[in-house]
């Protein structure tokens, strides 16, 4: 008999693990939303220097938002 089962509800742990994460999710987000932008401008004459520009500034909240997390992460002391 399996008694290792997965839950079917994320456990309070892992909603932490999320929320901590969040802001890199959603900056990973933004960039995939802006790819894709640029995907369907080439059908509508190319991307436009401000989808270029969308994607950049979408980039550098990633590198931010995982700068924040690895000092977050490693120091548990740190204030949010």
């Amino acid at each position: 008999m399996i008694t290792n089962l997965p839950t079917a509800e994320p456990t309070a742990a892992d909603l932490a693990a999320i929320d901590t994460e969040w802001p890199l999710i959603a900056a990973e987000l933004d960039v995939l939303d802006a790819q894709i932008t640029l995907i369907y401008a080439e059908d509508h004459g190319g991307p436009s220097p401000l989808d270029w520009r969308r994607l950049r500034r979408a980039e550098a909240r990633v590198t931010r938002a995982a700068a924040d997390l690895a000092t977050r992460t490693s120091d548990p002391h740190r204030a949010a």
